[in-house]
């Protein structure tokens, strides 16, 4: 049973829960993917209605930002907790670590995904990394037989949105992995480069503010903010 959220339906699914689902698909036939959508995700799929059928298309939709989840009580339909991609997919590297399983980075700009690579293998000793391949790439068909010739169990997608989302819709059975994960700029966080709010910001629902303050020029994108909770405050009113 799915939370609608402005059009996006999210799977009501504690961490614990949601990990338990991703990694249930790694025992599963057929390709699965997964997104992580935040408010600025909801937005572009009020307005693109071709990105809001491939994130309603996953096999898990989960709630990323605290925005989704002040929103989701607002329309009177609480989400029982917020499931941050980043944090998913650490769990999923944890868990997937005990089974020996494969992992194929895919995104960001060149040499981030290697350098992510070096760090998550040795932070999770027993993950397999399959390989790497950065975001700028023209013809996706090379891209998508290098993942099948990899025999990677999971995919980490990250182009952005909607083209992650567009990319594991149309590619993932292609790749031969049971699992995709769309993360946006995750490698870059995985590698280094980007730094998480630190964990008294994340626990309060304070990443973004933190995101903002040490990088101002994202203010534009935070903007979705605010206009995402009067959308949800225009639809309270029509129930």
């Amino acid at each position: 049973m799915r939370i609608d959220v402005l059009g996006v339906g999210f799977d009501n699914l504690t961490m614990t829960e949601a990990l338990d689902q991703g990694m249930s698909f790694l025992d599963s036939p057929g390709s699965h993917y997964v997104v992580t959508p935040n408010p600025e995700i909801v937005e572009l799929c009020r307005e693109n209605p071709e990105a809001k059928q491939a994130v309603n298309s996953a096999d898990l939709v989960l709630p990323d930002g605290i925005g989704i989840i002040k929103g989701a009580a607002i329309l009177g339909t609480p989400l029982r907790d917020r499931v941050p991609g980043i944090e998913f997919a650490a769990g999923l590297m944890t868990r997937m670590a005990k089974q020996n399983r494969s992992l194929f980075l895919l995104g960001a700009k060149p040499g981030v995904a290697d350098a992510a690579a070096k760090v998550l293998k040795e932070r999770y000793f027993g993950l397999k990394i399959a390989g790497t391949h950065d975001g700028y790439f023209q013809d996706d068909a090379p891209v998508v037989e290098e993942i099948r010739s990899s025999g990677a169990d999971v995919v980490f997608v990250c182009l952005g949105a909607p083209k992650q989302e567009f990319w594991m819709r149309t590619h993932g059975p292609a790749t031969g992995a049971h699992l995709l994960c769309g993360l946006g700029g995750s490698l870059d966080v995985f590698a280094g480069n980007v730094k998480r709010a630190p964990k008294f910001w994340c626990e309060h629902g304070l990443e973004w503010f933190y995101r903002l303050c040490t990088n101002p020029s994202r203010l534009g994108r935070m903007m979705k903010l605010p206009l995402f909770l009067i959308h949800v405050k225009q639809e309270k009113r029509k129930k």
